[in-house]
Parts: structure tokens; C-alpha cells; sequence
């Protein structure tokens, strides 16, 4: 291990990482997305710390273990390529999109994609296969029915993030309290007095910004919905057998079956359903005929007929898609990120950071919740990783909380508030690649996630207000005092021997 590199070189470093992404995003729009920008941040952030004397081998060390804790998503993205290229292939997605269709009302479809992802993720406790279920038909839908694919993605985001955070099978909502030393029902009890206001201004919100859509002249008219039912079942073999399989991955993944398992269950029970849209499972590489090895890895393409209308030609889009190979870019985005983020914390230039923004929140309690909620909010643009950005402010703040005498819960609270809820703002953090991956769509569906940015607002008021702060009683600020000293006895053992 090297030296404490200085504040200064610190802020150089993100800095340089922020100048680097705002070029190759914003400017030199040619080159991509973060991909090549996060690999040079990474490269500027080592030749940083080894100046203070930091070893190549330890960095690389953090690099492969920031990777290491991206696996299970990496993995995950793999297998929900390979799920929806079994889904489109077998017709199980445009089912999805041609019974949503028929069933929802226009002028409360934002609230209802919201209130059924909300479901969905509540009892399945992921956000991901949420959105790489439900989602991609939601999105599917919305576009049918008149609305910007942004604007859907926003609803299904927020209610996506919802069930990610108040279910007890997240993995996010179980991490928060381990961190901050609460208790896990305590926390999801607690965090009902900011996310339950959140989720109820969103669903207004939405039903607010539906019919205002379809009470303008953007909104569909019977005869374009009619075009596009047309244009599903003649390219489908639409059927209600068709949603066997994703009723099963949410029903599997609520029954706390692993997500992998549920998953891959779910690619299995597309295939069924190829032979009734005229595709084979087998394939026939000496006839040229594609098999499900080629559905699943490379996906399907839906053609329009010539001279049809921009409406059918975005549909098709939507019902066209390139299976695991798809979600490749996604995948070298979260490695290029984990590449920068692995150095960074690694090397304790994030912690510098930390410590610092803890120093500036010795003040009041307000100004406490905001550095914890902003340093999260750093993290997830920094570190490129959402688990950090609970586990990292976690661990600077906890001091901070219990010398205040707040109770744990109110840190978990704020850590999920802010952490789990803003990691998808970032495209180069793993779930704001993500989900851009699985509904298709840049960043612009950001001011319609009206939870996700509502929800750190509410908890910020809070702070300052002491709305819900719950405090520590005498007895148990005197068992942290308590196991304080333990620690700091143990720790001088330790050193002695």
C-alpha cells in the first residue's frame, strides 16, 4: 500500500473523469458512450496513485475485485439476452404487448405500468427482471398507445425501484441495515415514511400526465391502435398460453427461487412456443434454417412491409431485438466502469472524499441526511457500482449518525433513499446501463422516474424537518458507547501481539 493521496490529486481524478465523459457523451458524440472515457479515467486515477507510491498489483487486485462484485449482474444481463431472445421468438413478448394493448385505457397507462412493475418488483424484490420482463412489453405498449418510450420507461422505473427497495427479498434492502446496524423489518417500516409518499406523487403524476397525452392531439385514435393489433397478430401467432413463461419467472422469483435458476427456467419455456410461430428449435445450418442456438444468441427481427407507418416501424424495432450478443455493450460498460471504480476505491481516493464530506456534516441534523443521501449519489457516479454506494457511505457515516443519537434505521433509510434509488441515473453505472439495455431507451427517461428522484427529496426534508427521525434511547446510545471501546480494546490486542 502506498501514502493517503492528497485531497487536491483526489479531485483531480474526478475531475478528469468528469471532463473525459462529458467528451466522449456529449461532444465527440462519434466514439460511443463512456466506454473508452471510464477506461482512461481509470488509467489517469493509476498513474495518480502509483506517484504516491501505490503498486500496480493492489490496484488491479481492487479492479478484479469491483469486477468480482458485479458478476451476479453481468450474469444476470447474459441470461435475460438469452430470455429475450426466447421470448420474442416464441411470440411470448408481442402476447405481452397485444393483450396490454387491448386491456389497458390510455389515459391511466403511465399509472398502471407503474402500479404493475411496483407489484411485479414487490414480490420478486428485483428491479432488473422487472424491467427485463415487464418492461419490455410496457414499453411496447406505451408506443402503441401514443406515448414517448421515455416517458414509459420513466413509470416503469419508478415502480421497478419501488419494489427494489421496500421488498424483504431485495438484495439492496437487506444490505442497507446490515451496513447501518439496523434491523431489516425496522428499516423497510421506516422507509415507508419517504417512499410511500414518493410512490403515491408519482402515481398521481402519472395519471396527471396521462390524460393530459391523451387529451392532446399526440394521442392515438382508435384506428392507429387497430393498425398495430393488425400488425402484431399477422407477424405473431398471438395466444394467452404465450404468457406461461413470464408468470412463471415472477411466481419462481417470489417463491425466493434465485434469480439465475428463475431465469434460465424462463428461456427453457419459450422455446415451446417456437414451432407455433413457424420457427424451429433444432435448425438446420445445411438449409440455412436458424435454430433456438441462433434465436437465443442473436435474437429475432420483425420486418414491416414497405411504405408502412413510422408507428409500425417503431413497433417493429420494439419487436425485433439481438439476443445475448445484445446485451455485450452493456456487459464492456460495467467492466470499463468497475475498471475506473476498482481503482479509486481500491487506492482510498473515494474515501478521501468520504471522510471529508463527513467532516462537512458535523453540523445539523439536516445537513447529516444531505452529505449521506449526496455522497451516495457520488458513489454512484464515481464507483459505477450501487452496492458501494450503499456499503461506502454506510461505513463513513455510522459514526456520524450515532454520535447525533439517531437510531440506525434513519442511516439504512437514507442510504436506500439515495443509493439504491439514483444508481440508474448514471448510463455508466451498472443499473443505469441496465436498464437502458432492457428498455431500449437513453437517458432522457430520467424526469419521468418521478419516484426515483422525488423519493432523496422527501428524505432530504426530513432531515432538516426531524419528521421520522427516530433517536436513540439512553440505554442504547450507552451499548454503542459500549461496544465502541470493545473494539477500540480489541484493535490495541491486536497491535500489542
Amino acid at each position: 500500500m502506498g501514502r493517503k493521496i492528497p485531497m487536491w490529486q483526489c479531485i483531480l481524478v474526478m475531475a478528469v473523469m468528469i471532463a473525459l465523459i462529458f467528451w466522449n457523451v456529449m461532444i465527440d458524440t462519434e466514439a460511443g458512450e463512456a466506454h473508452v472515457a471510464l477506461v482512461f479515467a481509470g488509467a489517469f486515477a493509476a498513474i495518480i496513485a502509483m506517484l504516491n507510491g501505490w503498486k500496480w498489483s493492489y490496484m488491479e487486485a481492487g479492479v478484479l475485485a469491483a469486477i468480482n462484485r458485479t458478476m451476479q449482474a453481468i450474469l444476470i444481463l447474459a441470461v435475460v439476452g438469452l430470455m429475450l431472445g426466447s421470448w420474442m421468438a416464441g411470440g411470448v413478448v408481442p402476447s405481452m404487448m397485444y393483450f396490454g394493448i387491448k386491456v389497458i385505457s390510455p389515459s391511466i397507462f403511465l399509472a398502471t405500468a407503474c402500479l404493475l412493475c411496483s407489484i411485479v418488483s414487490l414480490a420478486t424484490g428485483s428491479s432488473w427482471s422487472t424491467a427485463g420482463s415487464m418492461g419490455v412489453a410496457l414499453i411496447g405498449v406505451g408506443t402503441a398507445l401514443g406515448f414517448p418510450p421515455v416517458m414509459t420507461a420513466g413509470a416503469v422505473v419508478s415502480g421497478a425501484y419501488f419494489g427494489d427497495k421496500m421488498s424483504p427479498l431485495s438484495d439492496t434492502t437487506n444490505l442497507a441495515p446490515a451496513v447501518a446496524g439496523s434491523n431489516l423489518f425496522d428499516h423497510i417500516k421506516h422507509m415507508v415514511f419517504t417512499t410511500g409518499p414518493a410512490w403515491i406523487i408519482a402515481l398521481i403524476v402519472y395519471l396527471v400526465m396521462g390524460f393530459m397525452h391523451t387529451g392532446s392531439s399526440e394521442g392515438p385514435d382508435m384506428g392507429t391502435i387497430d393498425e398495430i393489433l393488425g400488425f402484431i397478430s399477422d407477424s405473431y401467432n398471438v395466444s394467452l398460453i404465450c404468457l406461461i413463461p413470464p408468470v412463471f419467472v415472477i411466481a419462481a422469483v417470489a417463491l425466493k427461487l434465485p434469480a439465475l435458476p428463475a431465469l434460465i427456467g424462463g428461456v427453457v419455456l419459450g422455446l415451446p412456443f417456437f414451432p407455433m410461430q413457424g420457427r424451429s428449435i433444432i435448425g438446420n445450418g445445411a438449409e440455412g434454417i436458424p435454430g433456438a442456438g441462433s434465436y437465443l444468441n442473436y435474437g429475432v427481427t420483425t420486418e414491416v412491409p414497405e411504405g408502412s407507418s413510422s408507428v409500425l416501424s417503431e413497433l417493429a424495432g420494439l419487436l425485433s431485438n439481438e439476443g445475448m450478443q445484445g446485451m455485450m455493450w452493456t456487459i464492456s460498460l460495467i467492466l470499463c466502469a468497475m475498471v475506473f471504480g476498482g481503482i479509486v476505491d481500491s487506492t482510498g481516493i473515494m474515501g478521501s472524499i468520504a471522510v471529508a464530506m463527513v467532516k462537512l456534516a458535523r453540523g445539523t441534523r439536516g445537513g447529516l441526511v444531505l452529505m449521506t443521501e449526496l455522497m451516495c449519489i457520488i458513489v454512484n457516479a464515481l464507483c459505477c457500482d450501487q452496492y458501494l454506494a450503499i456499503i461506502l457511505p454506510g461505513r463513513m457515516f455510522k459514526e456520524a449518525f450515532e454520535d447525533r443519537r439517531l437510531a440506525p434505521k434513519n442511516l439504512s433509510r437514507c442510504l436506500e433513499d439515495s443509493g439504491t434509488i439514483t444508481s440508474n441515473f448514471f448510463p455508466w453505472n451498472t443499473c443505469g446501463a441496465t436498464m437502458r439495455s432492457f428498455l431500449q431507451v437513453g437517458s432522457g427517461y430520467i424526469p419521468y422516474a418521478v419516484l426515483n428522484w422525488i423519493n432523496p427529496l422527501i428524505s432530504i426534508f426530513y432531515g432538516f424537518t426531524g419528521i421520522t427521525m427516530t433517536e436513540m434511547t439512553e440505554e442504547e446510545y450507552q451499548k454503542i458507547l459500549e461496544e465502541r471501546e470493545r473494539e477500540k480494546e480489541e484493535a490495541l490486542k491486536a497491535l500489542e501481539a
